[in-house]
């Protein structure tokens, strides 16, 4: 055979042919691939289509205690005596879930259900319960999650005071110098004030001495050291340098996603989303919640404790401070034993004695270490427990000539108890002389884990599961619009081969659907954007390739045209969707939220719609015009 009889470009999917054959013709086995991927897509496409129950998941609040049938069978039983409908309860793992018939339904059921279980013990939460099919279950299908502007919610936005963070590391690395120094026994310069800003500045009477506390404070040398003179004594400056600065804000933010990781799943919230934003910000974003102000209190509620020493006469007044306790005051020790960042576990409980609420604190290896360590040659001596906790508040001030809203936290600290010590504590004591809702709140902030650096909340959005449904049903309106519109204008402009653009454009949304589904991702409402960009997108490939066709059919037979308009087009179409493509990972990679939605389905879009304008309509076209004579081609 000539060449110039072969047919043009060899394959659309790249295989080198060995042997002529019928131009515009796929191989059986590319047939079947092209169809393998289509019976994929579907069965993966098609949990979406089975739309969850709105139900409750009760579980307990105590590791390694579990959730037993007669539990769920009683909270059944209590729902259905006050009107509330059960479609359905399963019991996984220690975890129960009660299907209810209403999304009205679930909200009373709530309410109802926490005056069931005992508060602490039993975590009620809200959620949503699957109705896919047991068979695609084990094949790994799952629909998409919903983001908080599609199934309601709240959405916070928390700034991270660094300031008062690094503030609290410099004071607690001086404490931890005067500790070393002391043990060393190098002496410094007395009653005077050691941090400056952040500085440390250390005086001592001599040069000597001065080397000395350089060599014993070797284990600080990640800090700015110089050596300097403080009102004619020798002395030396521990600064931050920008480097220590920068990895503390990094371990402040990173255990205070940590806490409030903790914090969201006490709350009991179904699918949350936690994530850092820029250098000292925290968005959070929790799905379905109805007590927004219960979340906003225990995310932004900084709450620690620290024991000391109750100071003695004797102790200089700088290593002691004064609080207020039961119509006196009492001095204690600046210097703390253990925080609240050195406790495993916080249970609320009520003394078997008084019925006063009490904490049940456990510590970990090292603070209970630390306790024992302090405990036991003090016997006699009186313990301080500091009850600290930092609020937001928001001032108003002039600024430009301008009423501007500014942040700060203020921070309230009050002496909780004062006992005598009777014998060296351990690992597990309680705390007492708190209210039950103080007793509740610390218990649970404890077992969360400390903030390492206060937050405060500079934006708050509240969407209710009403405006979730609309916006659903908007979205998918607009989808489905675009979608007609453009079926009606394919069938209309190209005729026949505008239904096999059109099949392409449905198997395009169908390909979408499943990998989403399969990736995990969480459709938004600019998620819905993109599809709507995409099916533009998904049909503008087909566009391309069509009047392609349209002008090689002025020079060229039928058969020959077809091929030259799928081959010379493609490359047209890899360069405008490459470069989309680019540009969604790139807005992926550096925003967030509803930027991350878009960008997430755009580019998943981009990489269905090619293959679908390609291999999808290529392989119709094949099946209905390759192999023929033909003399003419109405497209």
């Amino acid at each position: 055979m000539a060449e110039e009889n072969l047919p043009l470009g060899g394959s659309i999917l790249g295989f080198g042919r060995s042997t002529p054959r019928q131009p515009n013709t796929f191989r059986p086995w590319q047939y079947v691939l092209i169809a393998f991927v289509v019976v994929i897509g579907a069965i993966y496409a098609a949990p979406n289509f089975f739309q969850p129950d709105p139900a409750l998941q009760i579980r307990s609040a105590v590791q390694d205690v579990q959730l037993a049938q007669a539990d769920l069978d009683r909270a059944s039983a209590t729902l259905q005596e006050n009107g509330i409908g059960v479609i359905g309860m399963d019991l996984v793992e220690g975890s129960g879930l009660i299907r209810v018939a209403s999304d009205d339904d679930q909200l009373k059921a709530q309410t109802l259900l926490a005056n069931v279980f005992a508060v602490g013990e039993y975590i009620v939460a809200l959620n949503r319960a699957s109705t896919t099919p047991e068979w695609l279950e084990d094949l790994g299908g799952k629909p998409m999650s919903l983001g908080l502007d599609l199934s309601g919610g709240v959405h916070f936005l928390l700034q991270v005071d660094m300031d008062k963070y690094l503030d609290t590391v410099v004071r607690n690395t001086a404490e931890s110098m005067q500790d070393t120094l002391r043990e060393q026994r190098v002496r410094s310069v007395r009653n005077r004030e050691w941090v400056n800003g952040r500085d440390i500045e250390i005086a001592f009477n001599d040069e000597q001495t001065r080397e000395s506390a350089r060599t014993a404070l070797s284990d600080f040398e990640d800090w700015q050291i110089r050596e300097v003179d403080f009102e004619q004594n020798p002395g030396l400056l521990y600064r931050l340098t920008n480097e220590r600065v920068q990895a503390l804000e990094d371990r402040a933010i990173s255990q205070n996603l940590t806490s409030l990781r903790n914090r969201v799943n006490e709350l009991g919230v179904s699918e949350p989303q936690v994530q850092r934003l820029g250098r000292s910000r925290i968005v959070v974003d929790l799905p379905g919640i109805q007590d927004s102000a219960r979340a906003k209190d225990i995310l932004s509620k900084f709450a620690n404790l620290e024991f000391r020493l109750a100071a003695e006469p004797n102790t200089p007044r700088f290593q002691r401070e004064s609080y207020a306790y039961e119509g006196r005051s009492q001095d204690i020790l600046r210097r703390i034993i253990v925080t609240g960042n050195n406790v495993q576990d916080a249970q609320q409980a009520f003394d078997p004695e008084t019925s006063q609420p009490i904490v049940l604190i456990e510590l970990d290896g090292d603070g209970g270490n630390r306790m024992h360590d302090a405990t036991k040659d003090n016997i006699g001596r009186q313990m301080a427990i500091l009850f600290i906790e930092q609020k937001p508040i928001v001032r108003q001030v002039m600024r430009d000539g301008e009423l501007v809203e500014e942040f700060e936290t203020t921070e309230e600290k009050r002496l909780i108890s004062v006992a005598t010590i009777r014998g060296a504590l351990g690992f597990r004591f309680e705390i007492s002389g708190i209210s039950l809702q103080e007793a509740q709140d610390l218990a649970l902030l404890l077992r969360a884990g400390a903030l390492a650096a206060p937050m405060y909340i500079v934006e708050e959005r509240t969407v209710g599961a009403s405006l979730g449904d609309e916006n659903i049903e908007s979205g998918w309106q607009s989808v489905s619009i675009g979608f007609v519109i453009v079926l009606i204008f394919m069938l209309f402009y190209y005729r026949f081969f505008g239904l096999f653009a059109n099949v392409a454009l449905g198997v395009n949304l169908m390909l979408m659907v499943a990998i989403m589904s399969v990736l995990g991702a969480t459709l938004t409402l600019p998620g819905i954007a993109g599809i709507v960009l995409t099916v533009g997108m998904a049909v503008d490939a087909n566009v391309l390739i069509f009047s392609r066709i349209r002008e090689e059919l002025q020079d060229r037979p039928p058969q020959q045209a077809i091929q030259a308009g799928f081959d010379r087009a493609l490359l047209t179409i890899t360069d405008a969707n490459v470069t989309t493509f680019f540009v969604a990972i790139i807005l992926l990679s550096i925003g967030s939220g509803p930027v991350r939605g878009f960008a997430v389905t755009l580019a998943v879009g981009i990489v269905t719609s090619m293959f679908t304008a390609i291999m999808i309509t290529r392989s119709q076209v094949n099946l209905v015009y390759g192999g023929r004579a033909l003399k003419e081609l109405k497209i």
